[in-house]
């Protein structure tokens, strides 16, 4: 027999949400990127550290509040949501305001990126080592080629983009995978509301089962 429905159901667990490991990624990226490469006296520095943390914040929020307020669940998965949103923003601008490349999502370094998976900030600093090794490795293979042999060819210099280039698309990558999970969370989160209603419809129905229990 199935087990009776409880006044508080089953809640927290937001370490195991696929959302919350990869928003707390995202976090820890982000703070390490504003204090290398955004002024710590610029606003920016600060607004996209706390739009970073509010991604976390909310989730985990939203998970504990899932016991006794569906509603207010559905409402900071959004705000988390959103806050990922204005981060993709802040993103974008660093990059555009500067001439820096936007990587269309099958750029090479942006594939072997997302076929490693990073967990942690060591992953992502590992894969950015691992790039700046392989556009080494590509610019000596392509002087190589061009050389001819019988004319003194000077080698072009390797001239790599800016490790903030990679670091802000890989970030922005991770963004939109963040955004993704939230959507879907967000969706599901619904639907459950609607079936199944909130605290309120939950304290009537327990209390229509104890009293046809007592009859």
């Amino acid at each position: 027999m199935p087990e009776p429905e409880g006044l508080i159901p089953k809640h927290g667990g937001y370490r195991k949400l696929k959302s919350f490991q990869i928003t707390e990624l995202i976090f820890d990226v982000t703070v390490r990127f504003c204090d290398r490469y955004i002024s710590k006296f610029s606003r920016t520095h600060d607004q996209m550290v706390q739009a970073a943390r509010s991604g976390t914040q909310n989730i985990a929020e939203g998970s504990q509040f899932s016991g006794t307020s569906r509603k207010l669940e559905l409402k900071l998965t959004n705000a988390a949501r959103s806050s990922l949103e204005e981060l993709i923003r802040d993103y974008l601008a660093f990059l555009r305001q500067r001439d820096f490349p936007i990587w269309e999502p099958d750029h090479p370094s942006l594939m072997r990126f997302k076929k490693r998976r990073c967990n942690t900030v060591e992953d992502v600093r590992s894969w950015l080592d691992e790039e700046k090794k392989h556009g080494r490795t590509q610019t000596n293979k392509d002087n190589a080629k061009h050389k001819d042999a019988s004319v003194s060819v000077r080698k072009s210099p390797c001239v790599l983009p800016p490790n903030s280039v990679f670091i802000a698309n890989a970030a922005l990558s991770l963004l939109n995978i963040g955004c993704y999970l939230l959507d879907k969370q967000l969706a599901a989160q619904a639907k459950k509301f609607e079936e199944e209603g909130g605290f309120t419809e939950r304290m009537y129905r327990i209390r229509q089962q104890k009293r046809k229990k007592q009859e």
